[in-house]
């Protein structure tokens, strides 16, 4: 289990595993619980590389960042390991 420290969101942390580069068990903690429960589970089991270009770059009002796109970096960083 991957744990990352968001910036600028709601959410606060996000906890992922990523398998093979698989997403699974995306877990927010903090923020818009349905919403990011929802993203979750639609992101189960796809492709690390097709979940970042979906999320990079999706802000939330007039944040520079979402909860999705401190995902995207999460996972993007995870990759590079």
């Amino acid at each position: 289990m991957t744990t990352y420290n968001t910036h600028g969101t709601c959410a606060k942390e996000i906890n992922f595993d990523l398998n093979d580069g698989i997403v699974k068990n995306v877990k927010f903690k903090g923020g818009c619980q349905g919403n990011l429960q929802a993203i979750g589970s639609l992101l189960e089991g796809m492709p690390a590389e097709e979940v970042i270009k979906k999320l990079k770059g999706i802000t939330c009002g007039e944040k520079s960042t979402s909860c999705t796109d401190q995902l995207a970096i999460a996972l993007q960083e995870q990759l590079k390991k």
